[in-house]
């Protein structure tokens, strides 16, 4: 399977930076073809321009500038997004990401005014994350970056792709074990993908 990995967090020497590496090994091991891009090493550019706006509906023009990324988003059979949750949701180059290659004609299109989901060749969807705070405390600020996963993104990807959010909660306390317990789960789930 074609696996497109976004990875976003700047640091290469974070816990991130080792789930990164477990999720991009493991879906080798396990014989997938995986594309993995890293969003910061990349410098992709998250900021959606004033043109990139007024030009957003141009099905002939709107992808231009991100053609490549375009791209490889189409290719995908799967994705796997690889992100820390700062401030209850994506950091700012993810966000961005989205804004700007999930264009009308790529991840969506229009149909009698109405939104239709376009990525019908990504059939599996996955998010390995990381949260300063507790579950709890995630599902009383109402877990957004879980809801645009399981929701958002959910909707544009083929009907059948079911998601998996693996996260690792409370990272303000994790100890070394949970850390270790949580690579294991990475890895298997992304052998078994």
């Amino acid at each position: 399977m074609r696996v497109l990995v976004l990875y976003a967090h700047p640091n290469p020497e974070s816990y991130g930076a080792a789930l990164h590496q477990a999720v991009v090994a493991s879906l080798r091991e396990a014989g997938h073809e995986v594309d993995d891009c890293d969003l910061y090493a990349e410098g992709f550019d998250p900021v959606l321009s004033r043109e990139g706006r007024v030009g957003y509906h141009d099905l002939a023009g709107n992808t231009l500038p991100v053609a490549g990324y375009v791209a490889r988003l189409r290719a995908a059979e799967a994705l796997v997004l690889c992100f820390p949750v700062w401030n209850f949701g994506y950091p700012a180059i993810l966000k961005g990401f989205f804004d700007r290659v999930f264009l009308p004609g790529v991840s969506f299109r229009m149909v009698d005014g109405k939104v239709a989901p376009n990525l019908w060749t990504i059939r599996k969807l996955v998010a390995v994350t990381t949260y300063g705070g507790s579950r709890w405390r995630a599902m009383l600020m109402g877990d957004p970056p879980r809801k645009l996963v399981c929701r958002a993104l959910r909707a544009v990807c083929h009907p059948t792709a079911r998601p998996l959010y693996l996260a690792h909660y409370d990272m303000n306390r994790a100890t070394p074990e949970s850390r270790d317990s949580f690579l294991a789960t990475i890895a298997k789930k992304m052998r078994a993908l």
